[in-house]
């Protein structure tokens, strides 16, 4: 199906909705598209990134890697890390689609003790196991016949195949370790297991990005305006609601305003969205008096509790060659315990078939094409980092401090620690003795704990996960910018839907549970919209 991406011109747009969504990434996408589905209200999408249709890099999964510190990446710098890897770079897409046009595609429901935890521990009324599960139903075409899974949602999602004979050594080698083979997405939390994921991808390589699973075929509704290439610099609010959303076509044109009757959705992630409440006077007044903008909101949870998976790497030598094709190169997945009686598991790794020297050559470590790596990685980090604006001026990059392994108590470290261990048992077992040559990094010589967390901290990377910058939580709670209903405090009009309004990081890659969020906005939307339309018809009766 080919989808036009006109760019749109103020003068032929319309340039007031009922719905504004801003941002069409992983839910905004979502949000738009079912708002749209009711043909009585009209919705406009604002992506400052282009349209997607026709883009192949975009739209291949398989070249997802390609789109690293792209034309499509906002490529954002991190904050000197006081103990962590100061050269990383926290990739956001600019494209349509948002980072689910960006990722790997790796599909994972959420296990019910995440989502439970956000109502239970954090506040979040309403959100919980049993309605992710629904709406991870809904949203899914998945080829796992079950019973458990959806079969006729909007996005596709398939089993890698066991095409990779050194990923199936990998999974021979968990079993020989203790970790057996177990299948993902079962509706039951695998605490230690390892497997082959599942993605959404598309039986022909295109990736089921949120864009090409909800927008295109939603192309041709006249109700749903999507105006691409368009950037948002500030929600205008009046007389304490949002009205609309300030714009520019380009850094350095004119800003007009494009209104909403109804509502404003902000869903421009986990960067972008706190950025962008900032820039609107919604934040912490201390830190927006410093940058010069006016306080509308005081609003101290906005930009801060950001939260991340952050991920080391170790690699060896091939000795037989590896796959030259693939889905995405990332296929397989390991879960597993350090600490025990966690009803969750601690560590995850990703299987790498690719050269992944992206933080250790500079650092003189060796390298070679053929390759393969696991990435340990910590599924409930307890370091906390921040957005923050650089200055007033939307053309600045944010400020972003994930903070990596700055917890009081050495926590996310040990994790770590502990996984470069477990990836090197792995290695050992026999079933990878015909595949695991020389150790590239860190290397033999590298064993104590103090050895291993200095080359963690010099070398890791992320998994390009942020989230909770901008969180949900109940009214009493100063830290939770969002009510439940995803609605910002303080300002009548106004909703945030993406992975920021997340009070605790998934165990496991987010970004279906992204999409889960936007359709839980889209649900809670139209449920206040019907609210009203019952309000309205009994005052018309009396």
């Amino acid at each position: 199906m080919t989808v036009p991406s006109p760019t749109p011109s103020p003068d032929t747009t319309p340039q007031e909705f009922d719905y504004l969504v801003v941002g069409g990434g992983s839910a905004g996408a979502v949000v738009a598209a079912r708002l749209s589905e009711d043909p009585s209200v009209t919705v406009g999408l604002i992506e400052a990134g282009p349209h997607d249709a026709g883009i192949d890099e975009v739209l291949t999964l398989s070249r997802w890697m390609e789109l690293l510190e792209s034309g499509y990446d906002w490529d954002y710098p991190l904050e000197e890390q006081e103990n962590g890897n100061s050269f990383m770079r926290m990739a956001r897409a600019k494209v349509l689609g948002g980072c689910s046009s960006h990722n790997s595609c790796i599909a994972f429901w959420a296990p019910a003790e995440d989502i439970d935890e956000w109502e239970r521990r954090f506040g979040a009324e309403g959100w919980n196991a049993e309605t992710a599960f629904r709406l991870y139903q809904k949203l899914e075409n998945n080829d796992d016949p079950g019973a458990h899974h959806g079969h006729d949602g909007p996005v596709h999602l398939m089993q890698v195949p066991d095409d990779d004979p050194c990923g199936v050594a990998v999974l021979e080698a968990c079993e020989q370790t203790g970790i057996p083979r177990t299948p993902f997405n079962t509706g039951s939390t695998v605490v230690n297991g390892a497997n082959f994921f599942q993605i959404n991808r598309r039986p022909d390589g295109t990736r089921a990005s949120a864009s090409v699973a909800y927008l295109h075929p939603a192309a041709d509704r006249g109700n749903l305006t999507i105006l691409h290439s368009t950037h948002a610099t500030r929600v205008v609010v009046e007389a304490g609601r949002a009205v609309g959303v300030e714009v520019v076509d380009n850094a350095f044109g004119a800003t007009r305003t494009v209104a909403a009757r109804r509502e404003v959705v902000v869903s421009a992630g986990a960067v972008d969205t706190p950025k962008l409440l900032m820039l609107s006077g919604i934040g912490p007044a201390e830190h927006l008096r410093e940058v010069g903008v006016d306080v509308l909101v005081d609003a101290p949870g906005v930009g801060a509790n950001l939260q991340d998976h952050p991920e080391g790497v170790i690699q060896w030598a091939a000795r037989k060659p590896m796959v030259t094709e693939s889905t995405q190169w990332w296929e397989a997945g390991i879960f597993t315990q350090v600490d025990p009686d966690t009803d969750r598991p601690d560590l995850m790794m990703h299987y790498g078939s690719v050269n992944f020297d992206m933080h250790t050559y500079r650092q003189g470590y060796p390298t070679a094409d053929n390759a393969f790596c696991l990435t340990p990685n910590v599924t409930h980090a307890r370091s906390r980092g921040t957005v923050r604006l650089r200055s007033r001026d939307f053309r600045d990059k944010p400020r972003v401090d994930p903070r990596y392994f700055t917890d009081p108590e050495g926590y996310d470290m040990r994790i770590m620690i502990a996984g470069i261990r477990k990836a090197r048992e792995i290695a050992a077992q026999p079933a990878l003795a015909e595949w695991a040559g020389e150790e590239l990094f860190p290397g033999k010589d590298v064993q104590t704990d103090e050895q291993i967390a200095d080359y963690v901290r010099r070398t890791h990377n992320t998994v390009y996960h942020p989230a909770g910058s901008c969180r949900m939580g109940p009214a009493e709670d100063g830290m939770s910018p969002l009510d439940p209903r995803l609605r910002v405090k303080g300002v009548d009009g106004l909703r945030v839907a993406d992975a920021s309004v997340m009070p605790e990081l998934t165990t496991v890659n987010p970004n279906i549970t992204v999409y889960m969020i936007g359709e839980r906005a889209a649900e809670l939307i139209a449920a206040d919209r019907a609210g009203e339309r019952a309000e309205e018809l009994v005052a018309a009766e009396r």
